[in-house]
């Protein structure tokens, strides 16, 4: 009797993964607007749990304040909460800016560093934050994880894992370094515009033919999905 072998729920190839995203998402940079790695990092900071649309019409009148990590350092809190407070958990994040502000000035001569090893020592900063400083502040290349490079990875097959540090180990075995960047901007775009979280429009994706679909049509965490 011939018995049911259960296909193995294979990934899309990488070369046409990388192919088919440079075709479909040329300009891979993020959406923050910022002049500088300093400026980046706040921004970025202040992106957590709110659109970059949303961090970039707060951001000039806030640079216009506060320019340099001294000045931030140097501030009242409530005036920078006063220019954040649109973001949402603006206290939180007045009071990380403020505090990697000081860390950048007395360990750092005012200057953003440029390791993950030193960013991750900054408030507010994990390496997801890190790595996009790292990546469009210094052309370090960079694997970001947010929601949606986890969401995609896990659909497609990339990636098993759930925490963002092992999906950004797991994709970093298969993605060439060159890469790291500008893959996690083009798949971010990627699952802002086709593969959502809630409805993906796996008919119109590119992807189709060659991507598992794993975890398409079950429940979504609703407290997860960025709007971005």
């Amino acid at each position: 009797m011939k018995r049911n072998v259960r296909k193995p729920r294979t990934s899309v190839p990488v070369r046409r993964l990388l192919r088919t995203l440079t075709e479909l998402y040329p300009g891979a940079f993020t959406s923050l607007n910022y002049t500088g790695p300093f400026q980046l990092l706040v921004a970025t900071i202040l992106s957590a749990q709110c659109t970059d649309t949303r961090v970039n019409k707060i951001t000039p009148a806030l640079f216009a304040k506060f320019p340099t990590p001294q000045s931030f350092a140097e501030a009242d809190r409530k005036d920078i909460e006063k220019y954040v407070a649109s973001t949402g958990f603006f206290r939180s994040k007045a009071k990380n800016i403020q505090l990697a502000c000081q860390t950048i000035v007395s360990k750092f001569n005012g200057e953003v560093p440029g390791t993950l090893a030193e960013l991750v020592q900054l408030a507010g900063v994990g390496r997801k934050t890190a790595n996009v400083v790292l990546g469009d502040g210094f052309d370090t290349p960079g694997i970001t994880v947010d929601t949606h490079v986890g969401r995609l990875s896990r659909r497609m097959g990339l990636a098993k894992e759930t925490n963002p540090v092992k999906v950004e180990r797991e994709l970093m075995a298969i993605i060439p370094r060159k890469h790291w960047t500008t893959f996690s901007h083009r798949l971010i775009l990627h699952g802002r515009a086709v593969c959502k979280s809630r409805k993906p429009r796996c008919e119109e994706c590119a992807f189709l033919k060659v991507c598992p679909q794993i975890g398409v049509g079950e429940p979504v965490d609703e407290g997860t999905e960025e709007t971005s």
